[in-house]
């Protein structure tokens, strides 16, 4: 597993670089994410699961049970490897594993993300909807709550 955590944290460091200088500046981090943060994630119930081609793994995408929803955390492909389907496929494998409603939270300015996940047939909740979310399912900063959005599957949620 400690192998396995040093890739995805590599992963996660190479492709977060994307975020510099469009997330807000304080809340951008060098690494991204540290060791340590990747371990509580996991500790916290992220299970994190990989696509690989010829042996590496290339993108890790993670899935969080959070009772009355499920949340998909943390999702990153190579730089080399994106914009090939590796992204939706992790996604949909992730999607089959839950029949609850599933959220997804990313940074607002990170529009490649919502981009996808809106390919994807997600959708975003409103301001009041987001910030309600955020407190309830997610642990993170004021701060980082507002600057970041929410997407929820359309087809399993209401979420009134």
């Amino acid at each position: 597993m400690d192998q396995d955590v040093g890739v995805i944290f590599e992963i996660i460091n190479d492709t977060a670089q994307a975020y510099k200088g469009v997330i807000p500046a304080d809340r951008w981090h060098d690494p991204y994410m540290s060791q340590d943060q990747l371990k509580q994630e996991i500790d916290a119930g992220v299970s994190f699961w990989g696509f690989e081609e010829d042996g590496h793994l290339v993108g890790v995408m993670g899935i969080q049970d959070k009772g009355e929803v499920t949340l998909i955390r943390h999702s990153y492909v190579r730089k080399q490897s994106r914009n090939r389907g590796i992204g939706t496929i992790l996604l949909k494998f992730l999607e089959s594993m839950t029949d609850k409603p599933i959220l997804i939270g990313t940074w607002a300015d990170a529009t490649w993300a919502i981009a996808f996940y809106e390919k994807n047939g997600y959708r975003l909740v409103s301001t009041e909807e987001k910030t309600r979310l955020l407190r309830k399912f997610w642990t993170i900063p004021e701060r980082q709550i507002d600057t970041s959005v929410v997407l929820a599957g359309d087809s399993k949620i209401t979420l009134a």
